[in-house]
């Protein structure tokens, strides 16, 4: 059985490769603090084997986060020079290839796809060929691998260094801010189980007046995109405001449609995804890979759009769902 495991295990060698390359990057004045920033994150994963099979003891994790954090946020990260095509032969390249550029990037979602509704049924020995649960993730992993072949017989790449390479030039372009949803995701779960939105739900609760399942949807959509900016992730959000208005004010109280409720406050979170600079990997990652001279032209851009569908997702939901 291939177990979900063997995918980490590749990913944090892949960081700890790339973590090595970093290290020995002269180009990069902050290379050791490049370097053990990805290192830390590639020992991660697979350390946190043995912490969820409670052999080994997760405050190490906890204390390599930390560190990763006082790396990105005191500036100790930086950008070297990979060794990869120069923008003429990458030119060149693409006008030789064409379309057919995609084919590599289109084969992961066909693989995945592939393992999460075909291979998940294979069998040998009685045991399933993918770990159960785990197809999809899998099938990513899977489907990565066999992209990154069909792109190096593409391109008639025989060095596997040279994707390696360009692969640690845009993780060092995206920086920390990858990884900021993953943080965001914990901060939210933290918030849930600290209680902050039952505490919110008493505030909104004695503000809101009673009957009035207009405004509750006014409260949950605004809370999540309030939420959203301030958290960076709607999936941070989600809990915290569900909890505090949209289950207990217009669900129970109002019986609306849960699925539906539900589904239009997430939207209404991805609203405030597209205008706040915490969310980072979303707006200024972008920024960062196309060079552009205004790190928040993405956002200027986004915000008329982003206001628009805030108030189409409050028109939905108090037109259908509740």
């Amino acid at each position: 059985m291939i177990k979900a495991e063997w995918f980490f295990w590749l990913v944090g060698g892949l960081f700890l490769a790339m973590a090595a390359q970093m290290l020995a990057d002269r180009t990069n004045p902050r290379r050791v603090g490049t370097a053990a920033f990805w290192g830390l994150l590639g020992a991660g994963f697979v350390y946190s084997t043995w912490v969820v099979d409670k052999t080994a003891p997760a405050e190490p994790l906890g204390a390599a986060v930390l560190v990763m954090v006082c790396l990105a946020g005191f500036g100790l990260t930086g950008r070297g020079t990979a060794r990869t095509a120069t923008p003429e032969q990458r030119e060149a390249s693409a006008r030789r290839h064409g379309s057919r550029l995609f084919v590599p990037a289109l084969t992961i979602p066909v693989v995945a796809l592939i393992c999460a509704v075909g291979v998940k049924k294979l069998h040998v020995g009685g045991e399933p060929v993918l770990q159960k649960g785990s197809e999809t993730v899998l099938g990513l992993g899977i489907g990565s691998v066999v992209a990154l072949a069909v792109g190096m017989v593409m391109l008639r790449e025989r060095r596997p260094s040279t994707p390696l390479h360009a692969g640690r030039s845009m993780l060092e372009s995206m920086g920390w801010a990858m990884l900021l949803p993953q943080l965001l995701a914990t901060l939210g779960a933290i918030f849930s189980v600290a209680g902050v939105g039952e505490q919110v739900r008493r505030i909104t609760t004695t503000v809101l007046p009673d009957g009035s399942a207009f405004l509750g949807v006014v409260a949950y959509c605004c809370g999540m995109f309030l939420f959203t900016v301030v958290m960076g992730n709607a999936f941070a959000a989600f809990p915290v405001l569900t909890a505090a208005v949209g289950w207990p004010v217009l669900v129970e109280q109002h019986h609306g449609n849960a699925p539906a409720v539900l589904a239009v406050g997430m939207l209404a979170g991805f609203c405030g995804t597209l205008v706040t600079p915490m969310a980072a990997n979303y707006n200024f990652v972008p920024a960062a890979l196309l060079e552009l001279k205004d790190p928040y032209g993405p956002i200027k851009a986004q915000m008329p759009t982003a206001f628009i569908l805030l108030g189409c997702n409050i028109a939905i939901m108090s037109v259908f769902a509740v």
